[in-house]
């Protein structure tokens, strides 16, 4: 029965991404400043085939453009983050070129780099670009994905768009703690985090088909106080205060305690 499910699930996945490719190509012509509604649409959609709950904790900053600063877990964050906010993605070179996810991240208007720190420099008139057309972007400063209970040290190079501004003031930075606190409403061990986390060199198709055998999760966005880079001597002290307001509200979450 889990194995019909999740082929299901499979064909469901396809056929909704399908019935959306057109109609974005469409908006991205002829309505680009509607550019995110669809791909919003479609992450919503996605949770709901994969069984994901996704609860927001906090306020998502309405200033815009806002860089959303989240830790980095799983292939899943994607929808998670995309059902819950409109904004691009900054992503490694390499899903460019994935069969069908590829195609899908372009028309989100996701800005693809690759991790070496030149390139975080290269790239910044990419973002410099949306952020001045009022868009926002979610980063994973990270640099690769964590195991989901600890994350990993955050890279204060990605912190250079910090340095942007929004007409007369600083860029709104905003801390996001991601957790995936539960499954089948019990709360996740390392054991079963594994299910849900994506790390190493693990083989993703193989990931996704366990995950879809899997039981209903639970997402947590924890959105706390948003900051500006003229709050910290550096890139690095901004990098780090963010790096340890989203390891608590990651630790908060992975044992059922609300933010303080």
């Amino acid at each position: 029965m889990t194995f019909i499910r999740s082929l299901f699930v499979i064909a469901a996945v396809l056929l909704w991404a399908g019935i959306l490719v057109l109609p974005q190509f469409i908006v991205l012509m002829a309505m680009p400043k509607h550019r995110y509604t669809l791909p919003q649409i479609f992450h919503r959609g996605l949770c709901r085939l994969l069984r994901v709950q996704v609860e927001i904790h906090g306020t998502p900053a309405q200033n815009k453009p806002t860089l959303f600063v989240i830790n980095h877990i799983s292939w899943l964050d994607i929808p998670v983050v995309g059902k819950a906010i409109k904004g691009s993605f900054v992503a490694k070179q390499e899903v460019a070129k994935y069969p069908f996810i590829g195609r899908l991240s372009r028309l989100q208007q996701t800005i693809f780099i690759s991790r070496s720190r030149p390139s975080v420099k290269t790239h910044k008139d990419d973002m410099q670009e949306h952020l001045e057309q009022g868009d926002n972007i979610f980063l994973f400063p990270e640099g690769t994905s964590s195991n989901g209970i600890v994350i990993q040290n955050f890279k204060s190079a990605y912190f250079a768009l910090a340095e942007s501004h929004a007409g007369d003031a600083p860029l709104t930075v905003q801390p996001v703690t991601l957790a995936y606190s539960m499954m089948d409403n019990l709360m996740m061990t390392r054991g079963t985090m594994g299910i849900v986390a994506w790390v190493g060199d693990e083989n993703l198709l193989s990931h996704v088909w366990d995950f879809l055998k899997s039981g209903k999760i639970t997402a947590e966005l924890r959105f706390h106080k948003p900051v500006t880079i003229d709050q910290y001597d550096s890139r690095k002290d901004m990098a780090a205060d963010c790096q340890r307001v989203i390891a608590h509200g990651l630790s908060r979450a992975m044992t059922g305690r609300p933010e303080f």
